[in-house]
């Protein structure tokens, strides 16, 4: 029996690298400035949005991949396997999860399966990941699915917005928009709880949120798996990395750039950091 193979959407900030040697296949979401359409990743890459954002007159839209797109990519994959696993971003923020659901009901030639990961950016990637390493070992659908479900508990995301002007322009981030009318000054965190952006607390010093980032997540107990996600932020990712690795083996920390669809939202300089707590 061929191995499963495992699906997700570019909202999953997956290191290219890491796609290619666990063969996950990520669908690009869309984004558009004005008229003009780009895919993430494939013709719209991070540092070229970063670039657009700031100085476009208009914040961009978003939007899910065509139902055809999906369908298209899974009858694809059933040319060499009959077992496929589709993880994506949390639902109730995208039709992204709804998209692939209809293209899989219209593919009759595998057994197709979605899970909602509740999670976005490496959060949902960690889930992924660790879904495309049991396929590799050879693990069942249903048995990948049971992993996925039993790592879900175990995964978290907290960020740091370095502005809170995208986050305004944009009103995606749920009940993230009660940060809203702060003060101006103030470097909001948030993370993913729930399936809801949910505010965390505001920290004065943006000195002091990245110090608040690695002793929440240090705090949150034994550490499995690492990553670091920044929108245009490097400098301040790399910071993180520095102070996680205090505690965390630096060689396993992952280092991934947000793309167009979530950074639409966050705006750049916003950094963060998901993991998957339990043993290392």
């Amino acid at each position: 029996m061929p191995n499963v193979k495992i699906v997700t959407d570019s909202l999953a900030d997956i290191p290219a690298p890491i796609l290619k040697e666990l063969d996950i296949t990520t669908i690009p979401c869309v984004v558009r400035f004005g008229d003009h359409e780009f895919h993430d990743r494939v013709d719209l890459f991070p540092s070229e949005f970063y670039q657009k954002l700031r100085h476009s007159p208009v914040l961009p839209s978003t939007s899910q991949p065509a139902i055809g797109v999906f369908e298209d990519m899974y009858r694809k994959l059933s040319e060499s396997t009959n077992q496929i696993l589709a993880i994506h971003t949390i639902a109730s923020l995208s039709g992204i999860y709804n998209a692939s659901r209809v293209a899989a009901e219209n593919v009759k030639t595998a057994r197709i399966e979605l899970i909602d990961s509740r999670q976005v950016t490496m959060s949902l990637g960690w889930l992924v990941i660790q879904a495309a390493r049991a396929a590799k070992d050879g693990h069942s659908l249903d048995e990948i699915k049971q992993i996925v479900e039993d790592t879900k508990n175990r995964v978290h995301i907290i960020a740091m917005l370095d502005t809170l002007e995208y986050a305004q322009r944009g009103g995606r981030l749920g009940k993230g928009k009660a940060l809203v009318g702060t003060l101006l000054n103030v470097k909001p965190l948030l993370s993913v709880i729930d399936g809801e952006i949910m505010p965390v607390e505001n920290v004065r010093t943006q000195k002091r949120a990245l110090q608040r980032l690695v002793e929440i997540v240090l705090g949150s107990g034994p550490i499995q798996e690492l990553s670091v996600i920044h929108a245009e932020a490097l400098d301040h990712a790399k910071t993180l990395r520095e102070m996680l690795a205090e505690t965390f083996p630096e060689e396993h920390i992952v280092m991934s750039e947000t793309g167009p669809v979530l950074g639409s939202h966050v705006g750049p300089g916003a950094v963060g950091i998901a993991w998957i707590t339990g043993k290392y």
